[in-house]
Formats: structure tokens, sequence, C-alpha cells
């Protein structure tokens, strides 16, 4: 997959998650914002991959192929970019707090809640202090 794929699959599980949401499918609009947030940083990581570069150490390989947020956030190289924004604006901060502990095993879970689902929605789609939208800046 390459950068553009991944800004594509971002967007698009944006858009099914929230349709998912509005026809109250919590559970499922839970998983597919989760994958969007996922996608959206393996986008900026992308775009820092160079054609012709050897692949790095096996531990970096590893963390890149994760589904696991805080990781993927230190493999684009942006924890410090988003460790400031987070203390400059205090929405994304409480953003963040909803989004990082999203996990792909949510996909066995068919009892996510609905403030729960809105709530992530809104944590990764707010135009001013959302993740997924700060991420998009650096994608």
């Amino acid at each position: 997959m390459n950068r553009a794929e991944f800004q594509r699959l971002a967007e698009l599980r944006l858009i099914e998650g929230k349709a998912l949401l509005d026809s109250g499918h919590y559970a499922g609009a839970y998983y597919l914002l989760g994958y969007a947030v996922e996608c959206a940083l393996k986008a900026c990581i992308a775009k820092r991959t160079n054609q012709y570069d050897f692949p790095p150490k096996r531990s970096v390989i590893e963390d890149v192929y994760s589904h696991d947020l805080i990781r993927l956030l230190k493999q684009a190289d942006l924890s410090k970019d988003f460790e400031e924004a987070r203390r400059a604006d205090r929405a994304l901060d409480e953003n963040w707090t909803v989004v990082k502990d999203w996990s792909e095993e949510s996909r066995y879970s068919a009892a996510v809640q609905g403030y729960r689902a809105n709530d992530f929605y809104a944590a990764i789609s707010q135009p001013q202090h959302g993740v997924l939208v700060w991420l998009m800046r650096w994608w």
C-alpha cells in the first residue's frame, strides 16, 4: 500500500464509520473509526518513506505493522509535534484521551455504547480539535 491509498482508506473509514453510527451500529462504527485514525497515521509514516531506502530494524517494522495508535504516532515521528499541539489545545488533548486506547480488538465487541462511539467520532472529526483532522495536516 502507498500513502495515497492510506489517505483514501482513512477518509473512507470515516465515512463508513459515520454511516454505521447514524444507523445505530455503534460497535461497528467505533471499530471502523479507529481504523480511520490508524490509516491516517500510516499515511504519515508512508510520507517519510523513501523509495530506495533499506528497510529499518525489525522492531521498527513491527511497530509500523502495528494497530497500536501510540506506537504508530511514534513511527510517524509526530510524537513531539502532537504533544506540543495537545499542550496548546486542551480540546485536542481531551480528544486524544478518547482515541488513544482504541484497539483492533474492538472488532470482537458487540457492546460498544452509543455515547462511546459518538464521543470517538467527535474526538477524531472536530474541525478545529479533531485527532484525525490534526493528522491530515501531516500526511
